[in-house]
């Protein structure tokens, strides 16, 4: 919160309550809120005007320090609903968060907590009362850098340590942060999309049985293939190729996570090419993408400033038709380096860059961005239908 300091002349004059400090040595002074202390992390930004929570909460952001572009955060307050990670209670990924105006009280009949209180109960370091337009700006030039984000309601930082620390932090090429997201032991899933005045529901009867790799999976995905009428089975991402085919499941889901892809795909990428040698449908999200691509031969590359919004265009080469996207990603998958049996299916209209790919030789497909998050709102919650379809034809043909 802002701090006040007096002067001689009766003048009250607002001194930094929390410091963003980027690995060249660039200074940023605001106002704290949220955990009190430092975090360490990669600075992106997201351009999304809505969802906020849902974006502190997605376990693709382990490791990093989220820049909103849209002024007003927390105006709406937080919820017990909307989390995206699968363990409420676990703290986020996310390491800080960095906004532009001050926390209002929130106006919203579903909020039940202040933005500041959440964050402090989430341990995450938060600063307002910064330029993000520059820092956006900032990132758009140089690409996403490392900092250290910290927070003293007494405005007293060893800026000299905090530069020193900063420059010292690991680039996040070559990091497998998946660990320290993923889910701990197997579970069932059976909760299906939320309705006004009804909240969450259950889903009925199952037709299909789906397992769902868990890379940092986010809560609205494990409902889309529940309400598609899967029986969801999630297992860690350390599971084993035996561990998958033992359970006899009628598709395979990858989901979205953090990091460096090449990373998490040295003991990723073996299971997945085990369940695409089964030919097993198999539908893949995100990183789930990227280790799809790895798993075919292809290659990945660390992004100059990733996409981080809900404003993405994507084409459907497979439809003609453009889907408005919700994107998290700070690593790409290399077009140029996909083998002939793996057809770009998707591309971003921003920047060219692959968004989607399906096999021809085996019945498995996977796209970069968040068709769960519905920023269309629902322009691409027919990828689960997709995936669904792929799993009926799959049980035909074994029936003949």
């Amino acid at each position: 919160m802002l701090q006040d300091k007096d002067t001689a002349s009766g003048w009250t004059e607002p001194h930094a309550t929390a410091v963003l400090v980027l690995q060249d040595g660039t200074v940023l002074e605001g106002f704290g809120i949220g955990a009190v202390g430092e975090a360490t992390g990669e600075v992106c930004f997201n351009t999304a005007m809505t969802g906020y929570q849902e974006i502190l909460t997605d376990p693709s952001y382990a490791g990093q320090i989220i820049t909103f572009t849209f002024p007003h955060i927390g105006n709406v307050g937080t919820n017990e609903e909307d989390i995206e990670s699968v363990n409420a209670a676990s703290a986020s990924g996310v390491r800080g968060a960095v906004m532009a105006a001050s926390v209002t009280d929130p106006s919203n009949w579903r909020a039940s907590r202040h933005l500041d209180a959440w964050l402090k109960a989430r341990n995450i370091v938060g600063l307002t009362g910064i330029d993000t337009r520059a820092l956006t700006a900032l990132i758009r030039e140089k690409g996403m850098p490392n900092a250290v984000i910290a927070h003293d309601p007494n405005g007293q930082f060893d800026i000299p340590a905090l530069k020193a620390k900063a420059a010292a932090l690991p680039s996040m090429d070559g990091l497998d942060l998946v660990p320290m997201v993923t889910s701990a032991q197997r579970f069932d899933w059976d909760e299906t999309t939320w309705t006004l005045g009804e909240g969450y529901g259950k889903r009925a009867e199952a037709k299909h049985h789906v397992v769902a790799l868990d890379y940092g999976v986010k809560r609205n995905i494990l409902r889309l293939l529940a309400r598609a009428g899967c029986k969801v089975t999630v297992l860690p991402a350390t599971a084993t190729a035996d561990e998958v085919l033992a359970l006899k499941p009628d598709g395979v889901f990858l989901s979205n996570g953090p990091g460096d892809p090449a990373a998490t795909g040295e003991y990723a990428v073996p299971v997945i090419k085990k369940v695409l040698d089964e030919k097993i449908p198999t539908f893949g999200i995100c990183l789930g993408h990227q280790m799809m691509s790895l798993a075919v031969g292809g290659k990945t590359k660390k992004m100059h400033q990733g996409h981080h919004g809900a404003n993405h265009p994507v084409k459907d080469k497979t439809t003609g038709k453009v889907e408005i996207t919700s994107m998290n990603h700070g690593f790409a998958v290399d077009p140029d380096s996909l083998p002939a049996n793996a057809v770009e299916t998707h591309v971003s209209l921003f920047d060219g860059s692959n968004c989607g790919i399906a096999l021809t030789d085996r019945p498995a497909f996977s796209v970069q961005y968040h068709p769960e998050a519905s920023p269309g709102p629902q322009d691409s919650h027919y990828l689960f239908d997709r995936f669904v379809k792929l799993i009926e034809e799959n049980k035909a043909k074994a029936a003949h």
